[in-house]
């Protein structure tokens, strides 16, 4: 074999932008291949922000105000959230039994599903991205990030972080 037949390609030189164009393009990849595969199955009306919104309120009952916070929003913002996931059967206010002048926002048996399917989705999402990259690799990737942003990793504020 010659010295010929391997040829070693030094690494292309990256501009410091392509790092958060690359991050954020893994990752609208992922939600839109999320998003049709969920209005494939019955859930066509949900976007990105309801996401977030959703897995917010999980399976808790908290107040419009709670969720706001959660979100990195205010209050009128997370009231418009629920009044839109009410409006679309995700989510319902039901009253406080500790305070009857408040309102708490929970999740539906439709909101529910909803969020369970997505959590089978994102498996299988990854389990595409293992098959690309190889197992190791994909691994790999997943605790360089980890370390690199440490235990503010899963916050649910980039809905509100992003911007009206």
């Amino acid at each position: 074999m010659s010295n010929l037949s391997r040829v070693v390609v030094p690494e292309r030189e990256r501009w410091g932008f392509e790092l958060p164009l690359l991050l954020f393009a893994g990752f609208r990849s992922l939600i839109d291949q999320l998003h049709t595969e969920l209005a494939d199955r019955g859930h066509p009306e949900l976007r990105p922000a309801h996401g977030f919104a959703m897995q917010a309120i999980g399976r808790d009952e908290l107040t419009a105000s709670e969720l706001g916070r959660r979100l990195g929003v205010s209050k009128q913002a997370a009231g418009k959230t629920v009044d839109r996931l009410a409006a679309l059967g995700y989510a319902e206010r039901v009253a406080d039994p500790a305070d009857a002048r408040r309102k708490l926002v929970r999740l539906t048996p439709h909101g529910q599903d909803a969020l369970m399917l997505s959590g089978t989705v994102f498996e299988r999402l990854r389990g595409n991205w293992a098959d690309q990259l190889g197992p190791e690799r994909l691994s790999e990737l997943e605790d360089a990030l980890e370390t690199v942003v440490g235990p503010a990793a899963f916050r649910l504020d980039a809905a509100g972080w992003f911007g009206d």
